[in-house]
């Protein structure tokens, strides 16, 4: 008898990678396709071609040089989806300079911790966003701003910060105004940004993306023009983009999801990014989608529930759409059924991946069969390599599940200014995801959930994954998570926290009977609790801590000490 399969795969390697910073390729996108609309940002009204966005990009570059900034220096973002996002992002690649994001929902400690831990010298910000006052918070941690020149800050607690530039017309102390950068440069200015242009190499770090925190303080993933270049490339071409198609891109620019999904999968095809509004609205998102007759849409699951059920009681005009990607979180079979149907998003593609590896890894194809689309990941990504591993790191047969592992031109260089974690995580090149998984015969990997998400009742290994796909069934569900509490008896008891269709009632015995003969007895929810929303991160993904914490409380019983 033949050895089984392993769990180890390989992308094809055809298609050669994208040797080139950001900057140089973008220049050559817009060459090929200046007259074609390349950004349309609804909530701002408007709509520019390449040669109006490369225009843009330009000045601001020159404009960051003029103020001091030089290659390698830090200057972070702090915004919702504008198009002032959008030129930071190619004008600091173009200036040599590594853009920080920072996450909008971060408040003073947060925003003070990414600041300072990879020394941020300037700072691009929004007035405000939702219940954030962005400004007030900057003021409160840097004071000396009121008395401080435009670009020569000076603050005890954020001792790097120099410059701060502001979006909108009003005025604030110390502040510069985002539109005051964006007037024509001059030649020898424009010169200069192509000079530096050339010194630039696509393995030099152009982007520092902070992973989500929920495990400890955030850690900032250091990622490469290769890293995220090549990655919206090849996102771009599994879901067969041209010039032609048209994104409505509602995740955060922010997060990978954005800005390499989105944005650069759009640059390197020619094809038009689309932002509905500055934080995710479903209506904004479907109204945008009709009138721009959008032919792709990318969101969470979370985002495309909303989306479905704004249908059930409102009609759009969604007859354009054919593709785009769910990712962010695991994608519910059923949801992912919904949106074929419901939407006409027959190619329609599954991402897997994370902020460490730039971030997609696995990706379903247009032309895999729906029943794949919708119950696995997808196939591993050109150029790299996955494996599943176990406790000692050897590679399981195929159908086991294991730790997922990633190797190749998207794992990052590593966490700034953090080589414990580093280590901790890369290790001989093989970027350790806390994910587990399985690879089938066929290369097709289906995400099980994460090795802390698995609740553990009696000896009893219960994957809420497993459990939250059988509620989905129930036609009351709209949406659900498992997760596991403290027990004395135990050790955890599995609760699903259920929300409800709009207009339904139900009984936690109800859906314990729905359960019974159906699966497992130790898979039966112990706790059944209704809920109106999931605690969220701005990119939604839900954070299952923030949950457990919650529902023990509420149980009264023991909660978590850690996450």
């Amino acid at each position: 008898m033949p050895d089984q399969k392993r769990s180890y795969v390989e992308g094809a390697t055809d298609v050669p990678l994208i040797d080139e910073t950001i900057g140089a390729y973008f220049d050559s996108m817009v060459d090929r396709y200046a007259d074609r609309e390349a950004l349309i940002v609804c909530h701002q009204q408007i709509r520019w071609t390449y040669r109006d966005l490369k225009e843009r990009v330009d000045n601001l570059a020159s404009s960051l040089l003029r103020l001091g900034l030089e290659p390698g220096d830090r200057i972070g973002i702090w915004s919702p989806n504008t198009a002032e996002w959008v030129l930071a992002q190619f004008a600091t690649a173009k200036a040599g300079l590594i853009l920080v994001n920072i996450n909008p929902a971060y408040r003073l400690i947060e925003l003070e911790f990414a600041l300072v831990k990879v020394g941020c010298k300037a700072l691009i910000l929004a007035p405000g966003f939702k219940t954030s006052d962005y400004i007030g918070m900057v003021n409160t941690l840097a004071p000396e701003l009121a008395e401080s020149e435009p670009g020569s800050l000076g603050a005890e607690r954020l001792p790097e910060l120099r410059l701060l530039i502001r979006l909108g017309d009003e005025k604030t102390p110390g502040m510069l105004n985002m539109g005051d950068l964006l007037t024509p440069a001059t030649s020898s200015e424009l010169d200069q940004v192509q000079q530096i242009g050339t010194t630039l190499r696509a393995d030099d770090p152009v982007n520092i993306q902070f992973t989500s925190g929920t495990t400890g303080l955030p850690k900032g993933a250091s990622l490469s023009h290769r890293n995220i270049l090549n990655n919206g490339y090849f996102v771009g071409e599994a879901m067969r983009l041209t010039e032609q198609d048209r994104l409505c891109i509602p995740v955060p620019l922010y997060h990978c999801f954005g800005m390499v999904i989105g944005n650069l999968a759009c640059v390197t095809h020619g094809a038009a990014m689309i932002y509905p509004s500055e934080g995710f609205d479903p209506e904004a998102t479907l109204q945008a989608v009709a009138a721009e007759q959008c032919t792709g849409l990318h969101g969470v699951p979370t985002m495309f529930i909303a989306c479905l059920e704004l249908l059930q009681n409102k009609c759009f005009d969604l007859s354009s759409l054919r593709t785009g990607v769910m990712a962010g979180s695991p994608c519910p079979i059923e949801v992912m059924r919904r949106v074929v149907d419901k939407m006409g998003m027959h190619e329609v593609t599954i991402c897997y991946g994370m902020t460490e590896t730039s971030p997609v890894s696995f990706q379903s194809s247009t032309d895999d069969p729906l029943e794949r689309r919708v119950s696995t990941v997808g196939r591993v990504h050109p150029h790299l390599a996955v494996k599943i591993v176990n406790e000692t790191g050897e590679i399981v047969p195929c159908g086991t599940v294991g730790e997922l592992c990633t190797k190749g031109y998207s794992v990052m260089a590593g966490y700034w200014n953090d080589e414990e974690k580093t280590h901790e995580v890369l290790i001989d090149g093989w970027m350790h995801t806390g994910d587990l998984a399985t690879i089938d015969d066929a290369g097709y990997c289906n995400i099980t959930g994460r090795s802390k998400d698995l609740v553990i009742r009696g000896g009893e290994n219960i994957s809420p994954r497993e459990v939250e796909e059988f509620l989905y069934r129930h036609p009351k569900v709209r949406d659900v998570q498992c997760i596991g509490v403290p027990d004395a008896r135990y050790g955890e008891q599995l609760c699903a926290c259920i929300i409800l269709q709009e207009g339904q009632s139900a009984t936690p015995d109800e859906f314990k009977a729905f359960c019974q003969g159906q699966i497992a007895h130790f898979k039966v929810p112990h706790y059944v609790r209704f809920v109106s929303s999931f605690p969220m991160t701005v990119t939604g993904k839900i954070q299952k801590y923030l949950l457990r914490q919650q529902i023990a409380e509420e149980l009264g019983l023991v909660a978590e000490k850690t996450a």
